[in-house]
């Protein structure tokens, strides 16, 4: 990759992952988002938010970077590493996207008005708040991370390095993933239950899940380039922990917006 396309690539993570700091600056970050959604009336902004609040995933980041870091050893050319973290991330965005029409349907079939946005941000709330807790008290007995029993299956795929492994280990981070980090998404479903017809919640989640996978869709383009995986790797294990940090203040104050609607 020349130097052009990869400081742009740079440039548009950092914005990224800025635009989800931007929303933890104290009152300022909050307000803004209040204000740009007409007071919780324009679901477009709230759903973006949560959105990028998701994306900030670090063991799908972990598994991809991983994964990269195998292909290299296996002396993978820079295509068969983009078709093979490509499809990885096609399949963590596909079981996302059904996990969500599938509970958006549930939902459709019962007439709670305004109760679904409720638990959804109080589960955002009650996830934001495990998290920091996890950060500062490592001996806390209530963890969201992938299950141990699942990453022994996850090594597995990871050996394979094929594109069909790529896409199941891509839909089992995905499964993995929802019950642990899942809380902006619940919460998003909650609000388009109560605000937007099937059709149109629809589009909501697609636009949702494009946002989700963003991120590791520039990790991937970026960590394709070996000679920039090994800085990406000492970049997320010097910045992930202050990023989870962020990303779970964030989680609460967005569960307490939504519950000020």
């Amino acid at each position: 990759m020349t130097k052009k396309p990869l400081l742009i690539l740079i440039v548009i993570t950092g914005l990224l992952f800025g635009s989800v700091a931007f929303f933890n600056s104290d009152q300022f970050g909050t307000e803004a988002l209040w204000n740009i959604s007409r007071e919780g009336t324009w679901l477009l902004p709230l759903v973006a938010v949560s959105a990028a609040i998701d994306s900030v995933n670090p063991c799908a980041f972990s598994i991809l970077l991983v994964t990269i870091a195998f292909l290299f050893s296996l002396n993978a050319v820079r295509k068969r590493i983009l078709a093979v973290g490509g499809v990885y991330v096609i399949g963590i965005f596909l079981v996302y996207l059904l996990i969500g029409l599938g509970i958006l349907q549930t939902l459709h079939l019962f007439d709670t008005p305004h109760f679904m946005a409720k638990v959804g941000a109080g589960i955002l709330i009650l996830f934001g708040v495990i998290n920091l807790i996890n950060e500062f008290f490592a001996s806390f007995p209530v963890k969201l991370k992938i299950p141990n029993s699942a990453h022994q299956k996850i090594a597995e795929l990871m050996a394979k390095a094929s594109i069909p492994a790529a896409l199941a280990l891509g839909v089992l981070v995905g499964l993995c993933e929802f019950p642990c980090t899942g809380g902006p998404y619940l919460m998003v479903l909650g609000l388009l239950h109560d605000s937007a017809t099937f059709g149109k919640g629809f589009l909501y989640l697609l636009f949702y899940n494009i946002i989700f996978i963003l991120p590791l869709v520039l990790i991937l383009l970026i960590a394709s380039d070996k000679n920039i995986h090994g800085k990406m790797e000492e970049w997320k294990q010097k910045n992930m922990r202050a990023l989870r940090r962020v990303t779970a203040v964030i989680m609460i104050a967005l569960g307490i917006i939504i519950f000020l609607l």
